[in-house]
C-alpha cells in the first residue's frame, strides 16, 4: 500500500528526498553515494538496512554463479534498526529481539526444497537470510511460500533446520549477529576465525570483508 501527498509524491518518495539512510552507529559520516549501502539485487522497499553480506555480490558474480549451475533463491527480510542493538542482559534469553517482516516466494521455496531433496547444500547469504529461512521452517516445519513477522533469536544451542552454510561479514562484539554465527560454526571455531581476521587486518562490520562458513 502506498500513501500519496498533495503534490503527487508517494510516502516513500518523500522519505527518499527528505530522509537519510539509517546507518550503523560506527559509520559517522553520511554516504556520498546511497547505492554504496545497497545490494545489486535489492527490489522491495521497507528495510532499514542492507543485508551486508550481499554487498559483496556484483551482477557479474551472480551471473557466474548461475552459469556454474548454482541456483539463486531470492527471499526478502526487512531488516530493522534493532539489528544494531547489542545484547546487554547477562542472560541472553532475556534479550528482547526485534521483529522483522519477511517474504518467501513460491519459486524460492520450491528451489530450496528441491535442493534439500537431492542432498544439495543451502547456503544463506547473510544472517538476515538465515533468520528468514529458519523462522519459516520453525513455523511451518518446512520451507514454503509465506509472509509474516519473525523475532527469532538464534544463539548457541539452536538446532538449524535449513541452512548448510553461511556467508557473513565480521560482526560487532555482543551482537545478536555474532551469536548467530557462533550457533552455526561453534564458539571456538568462530573466535579462531575472528582472531585470524584481526591478525590479517581484515575489515570488519558493514563495509568489511566476509567469510564463508561451510
Amino acid at each position: 500500500m502506498e500513501f500519496f501527498f498533495d503534490e503527487g509524491k508517494s510516502f516513500y518518495e518523500i522519505l527518499d528526498r527528505a530522509g537519510e539512510i539509517p546507518l550503523p552507529h560506527y559509520i559517522t559520516e553520511p554516504l556520498a553515494d546511497r547505492e554504496k549501502y545497497q545490494t545489486v539485487y535489492s527490489r522491495e522497499l521497507g528495510s532499514a538496512a542492507a543485508p551486508t553480506a550481499g554487498l559483496h555480490f556484483t551482477e557479474e558474480l551472480l551471473n557466474a554463479i548461475e552459469a556454474d549451475g548454482i541456483g539463486l533463491a531470492k527471499i526478502t527480510l526487512h531488516v530493522g534498526l534493532g539489528t544494531f542493538r547489542p545484547v546487554k542482559e547477562e542472560n541472553i534469553e532475556d534479550h528482547l529481539m526485534h521483529t522483522e517482516h519477511y517474504t518467501i516466494s513460491e519459486s524460492a521455496a520450491n528451489l530450496i526444497n528441491e535442493t534439500r531433496a537431492r542432498k544439495g547444500r543451502v547456503i544463506a547469504v547473510g544472517t538476515t537470510s538465515c533468520r528468514t529461512l529458519e523462522a519459516a521452517a520453525g513455523k511451518y516445519g518446512q520451507i514454503r511460500a509465506c509472509e509474516g513477522e519473525t523475532d527469532i533469536f538464534i544463539y548457541p544451542g539452536y538446532e538449524f533446520k535449513v541452512i548448510d552454510g553461511l556467508i557473513t561479514n565480521f560482526h560487532l562484539p555482543e551482537s545478536t549477529l555474532i551469536m548467530l554465527v557462533c550457533a552455526f560454526a561453534g564458539y571456538e571455531r568462530t573466535m579462531e576465525a575472528y582472531k585470524y581476521a584481526v591478525e590479517q587486518k581484515y575489515r570488519f562490520y558493514s563495509f568489511g570483508d566476509a567469510m564463508a562458513v561451510l
